[in-house]
């Protein structure tokens, strides 16, 4: 089992679920997730066992966040098709993605692969300054993979009427 498909079922996001993570809200507010859980854990030499308090809440938000909000009035944005480009690539290997996507997304997975271990020497370290450029090595591909998810969202959709039908405007 790819580790797309693993992450998809601890997430178990059911269609409603994945409606409500189509909210930019829920977007925005999991970016920081990896930070806030670095912070957390980096704060043990500090706060002692009370740093597993922002931990648990870190790492519960984290499983949260995208049933959290209510779905979008309007999905026409940056944030909902990142999160339909990444339904798409879950779906890869039933669909036929063009491969200069997959290529891109392969490329950015390693990126984060390789920042991976950055951020947890420093979390081992407890140093913030490397536990800061960890988290850059990691955040600044996810966000550029959410782009790419964009991306194919924008390209497959004509191609898929059911990925267009999740497309909704104001006008709508």
């Amino acid at each position: 089992m790819n580790l797309l498909k693993r992450f998809e079922k601890m997430m178990s996001l059911s269609e409603a679920d994945w409606a409500k993570h189509a909210n930019p809200l829920s977007v925005y507010t999991r970016i920081p997730c990896l930070s806030f859980i670095s912070l957390s854990i980096w704060s043990r030499e500090y706060m002692g066992l009370y740093a597993l308090i922002p931990l648990v809440i870190s790492l519960f938000w984290t499983w949260y966040n995208p049933r959290a909000f209510s779905a979008p009035v309007t999905t026409d944005n940056w944030a909902s098709k990142a999160v339909f480009g990444e339904r798409v690539l879950l779906q890869k290997d039933a669909l036929e993605i063009p491969k200069h996507h997959l290529t891109m997304v392969n490329s950015l997975m390693a990126m984060i692969a390789v920042g991976m271990p950055i951020l947890f020497y420093g979390l081992y370290m407890n140093d913030l300054w490397i536990i800061a450029f960890g988290n850059f090595a990691v955040i600044v591909p996810k966000l550029w993979f959410l782009d790419r998810m964009v991306w194919i969202y924008d390209d497959m959709k004509e191609t898929n009427p059911e990925f267009k039908r999740w497309l909704t405007t104001a006008d709508k």
